[in-house]
C-alpha cells in the first residue's frame, strides 16, 4: 500500500500540464500503473488516486445504496466530477480546466500527500486553510482523531 507524504509545489503550464513530484511516483505501487483518478475534493482542493487506491474507493462506494436519497447524493456528487488521466512521458498530469477552476489552480499547484491518495492544492486556497486552523484548534482535533475519542459537544 502506498503512503503518499509531503509537499511539494510545481508550475501549472498554459495547457494545464503538471509535473508529477518525482518523490510521489517513487510510492506509487506497480498495480496503479500510472494511471489516476482525479476528482473534486470536499474542501475546495482536487483529490488524486492511483488507479489501485481508487479501486478500493470504487468498492466502498458500491455498498452505498442507491435506493435511498442519501446514497445517491453523496454518489452523485463525488462522481460526477472524476476523470481518468495517466502520466505523459515528461512525467506530467492533465488537470481538466472544469477542476483547475474548481481549486482554483492558476499558475501553480501544491501537491500533499495524504497516506493513500494525493490532494492537489492552489496556493492561495491553501493558504486560506491553513489560515483559518488555529494551532489550539489543530492540537485538540489531532488528540481527538488520533485517540479515537469522539468531539465533546458544544
Amino acid at each position: 500500500m502506498p503512503s503518499f507524504k509531503g509537499e511539494f509545489e510545481h508550475s501549472v503550464d498554459n495547457k494545464g500540464r503538471v509535473a508529477f513530484p518525482a518523490k510521489l511516483r517513487k510510492a506509487l505501487s506497480p498495480q496503479a500503473n500510472e494511471q489516476f483518478t482525479i476528482l473534486r475534493g470536499i474542501e475546495p482542493c482536487l483529490y488524486l488516486y492511483p488507479g489501485d487506491e481508487w479501486e478500493k474507493v470504487e468498492d466502498k462506494l458500491s455498498e452505498i445504496s442507491s435506493f435511498s436519497s442519501r446514497g445517491r447524493t453523496v454518489k452523485r456528487n463525488f462522481l460526477r466530477y472524476a476523470e481518468d488521466l495517466s502520466l505523459d512521458k515528461q512525467n506530467r498530469i492533465p488537470i481538466p480546466s472544469s477542476l483547475k477552476e474548481y481549486a482554483g489552480i492558476d499558475g501553480t499547484a501544491i501537491f500533499i500527500g495524504n497516506g493513500e491518495m494525493i490532494e492537489v492544492w492552489s496556493p492561495e486556497k491553501l493558504e486560506e486553510i491553513d489560515s483559518n486552523l488555529s494551532s489550539d484548534a489543530y492540537s485538540d482535533m489531532f488528540e481527538q482523531v488520533m485517540s479515537g475519542n469522539k468531539p465533546e459537544e458544544d
